[in-house]
């Protein structure tokens, strides 16, 4: 029996109540809870103080009777995995412990054991349900906890960058909640005259054209009118629906302002109709997102194409961070924020592969510029560096030299934009990946057969990638080729996981973070030591099931349906991955690369919250890794 199951176990007094109040809400979930609920808390709870290396809770306990806060001191805990080494996680005063057994009846499944002296507070089980049934701010903790601490993290850290940013309306906001512009409607026999008479008067972009019963037929913009009413001299008593343009884009309520400008800049359109099923209920234009945000993605996308030197590119770059910085402060998620930073990033590319395609004198229907990496997954940070390749027809193997030539003044333009070279070579102007499509059959085709470890660890970035210019239809060989041979040769994935167990989550062996000491400063890759392990475990996963997709969010998302785990299990991999790239991106913007590493982050600096998230969230890292190893090397 536990010593404090004896005598090291008192009710909280009154006066302690009010001496505890004010520290547990400096911390979720009370900080979020009303006064009269914290004290519930503490009133029905005991406090027990543990010795150093006492065991507070173990899975031969059972079904534990009490929810235990840390008041004071560091709790280590111990799961058991079989086929592993027992591995430690640690928790700090201000944590709860044992939530998932409590609510589901069930023993704990690691041992819980005081680290010094470690003062808790104990609230039985009966009274933390009755307390979630009239608390939603406790409850909702309790059923998301790793949810609400990304919530509070993503707070803090739009404050931070706040006073930085140029923007005031997240672009995360759904379009139903903005103030809609209703839009001026007319029928598809209306002469041109009435409606740019309305335009006129109205002060609008555009005129919709719709049917009797309001549904879009069409659309006409100021755009539009210069070329296909003044310059093409149309009467103006023709009816318009000579003119409109049919192929109307719209969105619903429920999509958010980012969704929007993502769909403005792939369709290269200045309008979308906002619908509510199929009912008009708005319009959103790009002047509209230009107000939600002085550094649109349209304005950015468009100066980018308006570009014709690389000089004027070079601005654009530096525009796409300066966007970065804003999104981050308006509190965009990483996964958001990313995937529009690799859209721009892609528009940049794409430019500087038109411009230079035109000066070699290159068919885009005959190559294909091949993005690999994080860009394939369309996952850039601001920090990034090159990593592209080439597919020819392989008839074009005979202007190979000039292709290479070609990809070599798109590499190095690319790098003055502030895409550095990459170091490995991994670039379209190296000679060994600017293939023939038969010759890069032949490559996967190698590495899937009969790669060595060595091979496979400089190949597994090639099994990330996505066309982003030229001819797309060049892949799909590649990508029908790795979906049904990977899975097909465990051997293969064998090797691949061995390969991405040689970096290891910074754990030590009692579950402390392991760092490195720079300039005073204590730090760790969080690329490396983190979310490059769960893209390789993704990668392998995928590999292994046959899954196409490239993303490493749809890459986990589609794993976990195919191994079956629980989605709170599926999620908590994929809240832990954002997480980590929403500290890199956070370390980027800051500019501060400790170390020469913009991957690096001073763990002494973050606050309580995220040095909580940071060690859940390397803790699921660490559980994946475990788990691939078991599943295909043990």
């Amino acid at each position: 029996m536990r010593s404090a199951d004896l005598v090291k176990t008192n009710p909280i007094s009154h006066s302690l109540v009010q001496n505890l109040r004010q520290q547990l809400m400096r911390v979720l979930p009370f900080s979020k809870m009303a006064i009269a609920d914290v004290d519930y808390f503490l009133r029905h709870s005991i406090e027990a103080y543990f010795a150093p290396n006492e065991t507070i809770l173990s899975p031969a306990d059972g079904v534990p009777k009490d929810l235990y806060l840390i008041r004071q001191g560091r709790v280590s805990g111990r799961r058991l995995i079989p086929g592993f080494e027992e591995m430690g996680f640690e928790l700090a005063a201000g944590e709860l412990f044992s939530v998932s057994a409590c609510y589901a009846g069930r023993p704990v499944t690691s041992k819980y054991v005081a680290v010094e002296d470690c003062f808790c507070l104990a609230i039985p089980v009966e009274r933390m349900h009755e307390l979630a049934k009239q608390s939603k701010p406790f409850s909702d903790f309790l059923n998301n906890r790793i949810l609400k601490l990304l919530e509070e993290s993503r707070t803090a850290l739009r404050n931070n960058f706040a006073s930085q940013a140029l923007t005031e309306q997240s672009l995360e906001s759904p379009l139903g909640d903005l103030t809609l512009k209703k839009p001026i409607s007319v029928l598809p026999n209306t002469p041109l005259k009435d409606a740019l008479q309305l335009i006129h008067e109205k002060q609008v972009g555009s005129v919709l054209v719709v049917d009797e019963v309001g549904i879009i037929q069409g659309i006409l913009t100021r755009y539009d009118v210069l070329s296909r009413v003044t310059l093409a001299q149309t009467p103006l008593d023709t009816p318009i629906a000579a003119v409109m343009s049919t192929e109307v884009k719209t969105v619903q309520v429920d999509d958010t302002a980012e969704m929007a400008g993502l769909m403005m800049s792939r369709h290269h359109i200045r309008h979308l109709p906002i619908l509510r099923d199929k009912e008009i209920v708005g319009i959103i234009s790009e002047r509209d997102l230009f107000s939600l945000q002085r550094l649109s993605l349209n304005n950015i996308s468009s100066a980018i194409r308006a570009a014709d030197d690389v000089e004027s590119l070079k601005g654009c770059a530096n525009n796409i961070r300066k966007f970065a910085r804003n999104l981050l402060g308006q509190g965009v998620q990483a996964r958001q924020l990313t995937a529009l930073i690799s859209h721009l990033n892609d528009v940049l590319t794409a430019q500087l592969i038109s411009l230079f395609t035109k000066k070699y004198d290159l068919d885009l229907g005959r190559f294909a510029w091949i993005s690999l990496g994080s860009e394939g997954r369309s996952e850039q940070t601001i920090a990034t560096d090159q990593d592209n390749a080439l597919i020819l027809m392989d008839s074009e193997l005979v202007n190979k030299e000039r292709y290479l030539a070609f990809a070599n003044e798109v590499n190095h333009a690319l790098d003055q934009c502030g895409y550095p070279l990459c170091k490995g070579h991994i670039m379209a102007n190296n000679p060994e990946l600017c293939l023939s499509q038969t010759e890069w059959l032949q490559r996967f085709e190698r590495w899937i057969e009969q790669g060595n470890p060595e091979d496979l660890l400089k190949a597994s970035i090639f099994f990330d990638f996505r066309a982003l210019a030229g001819n797309e239809s060049l892949l799909n060989p590649l990508r029908d080729y790795v979906v049904k041979h990977a899975q097909a040769t465990p051997r293969f994935i064998k090797l691949l996981t061995e390969n991405s167990l040689a970096w290891k989550v910074p754990f030590n062996w009692f579950g402390s973070l392991e760092t490195k000491e720079f300039d005073g400063k204590k730090i760790i890759d969080i690329k490396m030591q983190g979310t490059a392990i769960v893209v390789d475990a993704a990668r392998i996963y995928s590999l292994a099931n046959g899954i196409a997709a490239v993303n490493t969010r749809e890459r986990l998302a589609a794993v976990g349906r195919a191994l079956k785990v629980s989605e709170a299990d599926s999620m908590g991999w994929i809240a832990s991955f954002e997480y980590l790239q929403t500290l890199r991106l956070a370390a980027q913007i800051d500019g501060l690369a400790l170390g020469g590493n913009p991957n690096a982050i001073d763990v002494e600096q973050l606050n309580s919250v995220d040095k909580t998230i940071l060690r859940e969230s390397l803790s699921k890292v660490r559980n994946l890794q475990q788990h691939l190893e078991l599943d295909y090397v043990r």
